[in-house]
């Protein structure tokens, strides 16, 4: 039996959970596969996973722009690619034998129209029996909620962005 695992909210912490869960599968001997969305491949993290034997990482683009910094145009070759990279994550993950499966910033994706929420529920409703998977984001559709055994909202109480503080590389990314 598997669950789905699913991490929302407006607070700092949600993809850093969903690699804890990663860390702890891959150090019991399980395979991880992860796959961000709506993100380029420049977070530090990615460096620690490359180091971990069974830890994989699906290649996503180097650079994402922000969807409301798009134009129309841009946001429909955004939404073909990031369908196609969720549609590689499934395939890979179930092919691929994988225990866990972090589709990171996936419920963020089906809120701004990237991934069609259908297609994403349905693979998390008909997913194999043996593969657990965590998704990560904010605004979950409700549909997407309905098919995770484990949600666990993050809520912002603050941050130092409300006082003009950038990410910093090794903390936010």
């Amino acid at each position: 039996m598997s669950y789905v695992h699913l991490y929302c909210g407006d607070g700092k912490g949600k993809t850093t959970a969903a690699l804890g869960l990663g860390l702890r599968c891959c150090g019991s001997g399980g395979r991880v596969l992860l796959a961000q969305f709506l993100k380029g491949s420049g977070s530090s993290e990615l460096n620690a996973i490359e180091k971990l034997e069974g830890f994989d990482v699906l290649p996503g683009p180097a650079q994402v722009k922000f969807t409301f910094q798009m134009t129309e145009e841009e946001r429909r070759e955004a939404a073909g690619f990031w369908l196609s990279f969720f549609r590689r994550a499934v395939s890979q993950a179930v092919e691929g034998g994988y225990r866990l499966l972090i589709l990171d910033e996936l419920a963020g994706a089906v809120s701004l129209g990237m991934v069609p929420e259908e297609e994403a529920a349905a693979f998390l409703k008909n997913r194999p029996e043996e593969l657990e998977v965590a998704v990560t984001g904010r605004d979950p559709s409700p549909a997407l909620l309905a098919e995770a055994g484990y949600v666990s909202e993050i809520r912002a109480v603050r941050h130092p962005y409300e006082q003009g503080v950038s990410a910093r590389r090794g903390i936010e990314y």
